[in-house]
């Protein structure tokens, strides 16, 4: 473990054991401060911690953060021999509930889940865990099956050429190719990163999983638009009605997760609101990050 003070924030770095395996996180901010943590789980599945590290802020207003990359990916434990069977939703919610018990933060949480992290959230805050005290589900689908058919609207409108060009290669089973990875490039401006350049936190997370897609290919595809992994048919639709702290619904006005696949959580959560940001896609947190903040503090000290 380390710890290294900022002018503002104390940051604690380390790993906790989950089973044979590691997990490893960062708390910044003081986790006995009085508010509960806000744990911060990415997407992917498969990517990492790094595309959300300015979540960090938070922890100058009193909250503090804590980041964690899932097994498979970053600095946690890498097992690229496992096949698709060893990479379930319950492995990762496992994993979940083993770093909030390792940190001591089991009775007095709130999660923060963006894009596949938003459906493991909402399936953990189904179960009514106890020490839950609030919920934030950004830039996420409700089911991966919505996910496919609003994917088939948006790249319908793509530049001439390039759907094409994509559903070749797909079809083909050839979507290693170059000619491929430049094909998705309109798709990733449009819908998931429309900052240019890239920030190099969102660079960061995007070639730890280029350097070991392990996770990503298994569970997801070889794209954000084409997912022929084990979460194809998966949804959490059926447990929203389950979810009983108020929970932040957050996405993009250009978002992948278009409103089609983000309004379940609007209406099956009880006690849901729906904030949309009008010059973001899917990482409003990088694309207006003033407003994110504004956003996030709001629901912050409104409920806790």
């Amino acid at each position: 473990m380390t710890v290294a003070a900022g002018s503002q924030r104390t940051v604690t770095k380390g790993t906790v054991p989950f089973g044979e395996y590691q997990t490893w996180y960062r708390v910044t901010g003081d986790l006995s401060s009085g508010n509960p943590a806000v744990v911060v789980v990415h997407g992917g599945p498969g990517s990492t911690h790094d595309y959300l590290q300015n979540m960090a802020v938070l922890a100058d207003h009193g909250w503090p953060v804590v980041h964690y990359d899932q097994l498979g990916n970053g600095g946690s434990t890498h097992l690229p021999g496992r096949g698709a069977d060893f990479w379930t939703v319950d492995l990762f919610l496992a994993e979940l509930d083993n770093l909030l018990t390792r940190l001591d933060i089991a009775d007095d949480y709130i999660l923060f889940g963006q894009s596949w992290g938003g459906l493991l959230v909402a399936r953990h805050a189904s179960l009514k865990p106890a020490g839950l005290r609030g919920l934030v589900i950004a830039n996420a689908p409700a089911s991966y099956p919505l996910w496919l058919q609003e994917m088939e609207v948006l790249r319908a409108q793509l530049p001439p050429g390039v759907n094409e060009t994509l559903l070749r290669h797909e079809t083909a089973g050839t979507t290693d190719s170059e000619e491929y990875y430049e094909a998705m490039g309109p798709f990733y401006d449009r819908h998931v990163c429309r900052l240019k350049p890239w920030p190099r936190d969102y660079q960061a997370s995007f070639y730890e999983v280029y350097n070991d897609p392990t996770v990503y290919f298994a569970m997801n595809g070889p794209s954000e638009f084409h997912v022929i992994g084990t979460l194809r048919d998966w949804g959490v639709e059926d447990c929203l009605p389950d979810i009983e702290v108020p929970t932040l619904v957050l996405s993009g006005r250009h978002d992948e997760a278009t409103p089609v696949t983000v309004r379940p959580y609007a209406e099956l959560i009880p006690r849901a609101r729906w904030e949309i940001f009008e010059d973001s896609s899917h990482l409003p947190h990088l694309e207006e990050p003033e407003r994110f903040v504004e956003v996030m503090l709001g629901y912050l000290r409104q409920g806790h």
